[in-house]
């Protein structure tokens, strides 16, 4: 009985050291990937000021002010992308904790757990790679958004800087470009499309397989529906018009 106990204790101490030097390495690791993170932010934001690229944003042409989007594409995207948009700071934990658990169980990046605001960060100031300390750099933009900016005004600016697929940029040239027509004057069913596409522009666009098209543009109005931005007797009909 005596051997069996300190087993189970050596066991027990075995355990605790190594969880011990597991947190240790995830510690230094953020640590790391932190300050470096923190380095690539400064120097973004040193070579173009915030104020300064959003201003180039705003002077684009076919630049869309928040007041010409419609509610429909407004609420498809929050409810697809960021459905706590309206309460988090810039960052969403709840979001990154499940993306990071997909991902050490993928053994990849497959979820990166971004906030819109997020997104808006990676579109004005980094590269599309997925790298630590550029999502710890993006961390400190989408902060640095989030108190310079209203939650209209972030939308309104992703909503011109996103990437539709087949070259378009900007909700302009996407709804211009695949249904030819103003984005105040887009259907419903054309706005749920149109959120989703970001996702992976390349497989989601109007150009590519009609099928995955419409299961995105599906996928998008249950989310409205659970996130009751939209009934789902709405959302039937809607789609009872394809």
């Amino acid at each position: 009985m005596g051997n069996r106990r300190r087993k189970k204790s050596r066991t027990r101490k075995r355990f605790i050291f190594l969880f011990m030097v597991l947190l240790g390495i995830l510690l230094v690791a953020a640590a790391y990937f932190g300050i470096e993170g923190y380095r690539m932010y400064r120097t973004a934001a040193a070579e173009k000021p915030v104020a300064e690229r959003v201003g180039e944003i705003r002077d684009a042409e076919g630049f869309t002010p928040y007041s010409a989007l419609p509610e429909f594409y407004v609420e498809a995207v929050i409810s697809v992308e960021d459905h706590r948009f309206e309460k988090h700071c810039g960052i969403d934990p709840i979001a990154i904790a499940r993306a990071a658990w997909m991902d050490v169980k993928a053994g990849a990046f497959i979820q990166g757990g971004s906030t819109i605001t997020q997104q808006l960060a990676k579109n004005m100031f980094f590269t599309q790679k997925k790298e630590l300390e550029r999502k710890a750099a993006e961390v400190f933009m989408a902060l640095a958004l989030e108190a310079a900016y209203s939650k209209d005004e972030i939308f309104e600016l992703y909503a011109n800087t996103v990437y539709f697929g087949n070259g378009y940029y900007g909700i302009s040239q996407a709804s211009r470009g695949y249904f030819g027509k103003e984005p105040s004057d887009l259907t419903p069913y054309e706005c749920a499309m149109l959120a989703g596409i970001p996702n992976a522009p390349s497989v989601y666009s109007p150009n590519a397989d009609g099928e995955l098209v419409r299961q995105r543009t599906k996928l998008v109005l249950d989310r409205m529906a659970a996130n009751k931005m939209i009934t789902r007797e709405e959302k039937e009909q809607i789609e009872s018009g394809l």
